[in-house]
């Protein structure tokens, strides 16, 4: 052994804690899945599977090529996507209705996902489907 060097961290084998540290990061994507609309921290998650956070953050990117933070706004985002095209709630509404506290940062996060705002996002799917209704009762 030289000197300086580590030759041992665990006494278990690198690929079975390596299984079980992937379970692990997927039980946090999962659960980012489920609940994207409650209030979640890379924080809470991490203590959910016993992990510092910071340890989750650099884990959980290497796996998944993104922070837990930017895969939880991204599921967020498209979750508003999708209420926008329904059309029956404002900006605002979607912003807290997928779990976002402040409208600020969903818009700017809205915006560079999708390329442009939220409110022109919902606007011009209304646009559209006006359109659409003009142009069939003038038939």
């Amino acid at each position: 052994m030289r000197c300086g060097t580590i030759t041992l961290v665990s006494s278990r084998p690198a690929s079975a804690q390596h299984l079980r540290d992937l379970a692990r990061l997927r039980r946090v994507k999962d659960r980012i899945d489920r609940e994207y609309a409650k209030p979640l921290d890379v924080e809470a998650l991490a203590r959910g599977v016993h992990m510092s956070a910071g340890h989750l953050s650099r884990e959980f990117r290497q796996a998944y090529g993104e922070s837990p933070y930017s895969y939880l706004m991204t599921r967020r985002i498209e979750r508003a996507m999708a209420l926008l095209r329904r059309g029956d709630l404002s900006v605002t509404e979607v912003c807290f209705e997928v779990g976002c506290a402040s409208l600020g940062t969903f818009s700017t996060r809205f915006t560079e996902l999708v390329g442009m705002p939220p409110s022109a996002y919902g606007g011009r799917r209304r646009a559209r489907r006006r359109a659409f209704r003009r142009a069939c009762r003038s038939r």
